[in-house]
């Protein structure tokens, strides 16, 4: 046992017929974990079409996650309120886009995953830094900001909007 024959990489063997030691891969394997086969999650598309809905239930945990990395990766330069105002742009970087324009408030969500993905203009891209489910976690948060931002006494929900209401001046 202390002796075995083994083969250095890409050596000639004949032992197999076709003088080969490195053994192909058998055809339609995928190595354990790697297997994406659910393309809305992974791609943010569904038959190359971007999605309009959350491939993930809306909770406020996924809100709160989002709220966190939304904070961490994206604050620098589109600011806390999506205004893109963030240090970085104070400092002389490129200003990107108001997540507040009619554009990208009727933007499918999965053009934010996606642009988190693979990054858009001179927006670098985040793939290696924050993992698919982070990624909705921040797309879910962006229309958060959306909407509290554009928000009107009619979105407030009507027990709540009495308490508001009593408050004109």
């Amino acid at each position: 046992m202390a002796d075995q024959p083994s083969y250095r990489p890409l050596q000639k063997s004949t032992f197999f017929g076709d003088d080969r030691s490195a053994r192909p891969l058998v055809p339609g394997t995928v190595a354990q974990g790697q297997l994406k086969a659910d393309e809305r999650f992974y791609t943010g598309k569904s038959g190359g079409e971007l999605v309009t809905t959350l491939p993930v239930p809306l909770t406020k945990e996924l809100l709160a996650r989002g709220q966190e990395r939304f904070n961490i990766f994206c604050s620098p330069c589109h600011d806390r309120t999506g205004s893109g105002n963030g240090m970085i742009v104070q400092r002389g970087y490129r200003h990107p886009p108001l997540y507040h324009i009619d554009r990208l408030r009727q933007a499918p969500i999965g053009h934010f995953f996606d642009v988190i993905t693979n990054g858009f203009g001179a927006m670098p891209d985040y793939a290696a830094q924050v993992p698919p489910a982070d990624r909705w976690a921040i797309a879910a948060y962006i229309r958060a900001l959306q909407l509290s931002q554009n928000a009107t006494l009619a979105d407030v929900p009507p027990p709540a909007r009495q308490q508001f209401e009593g408050k004109k001046e």
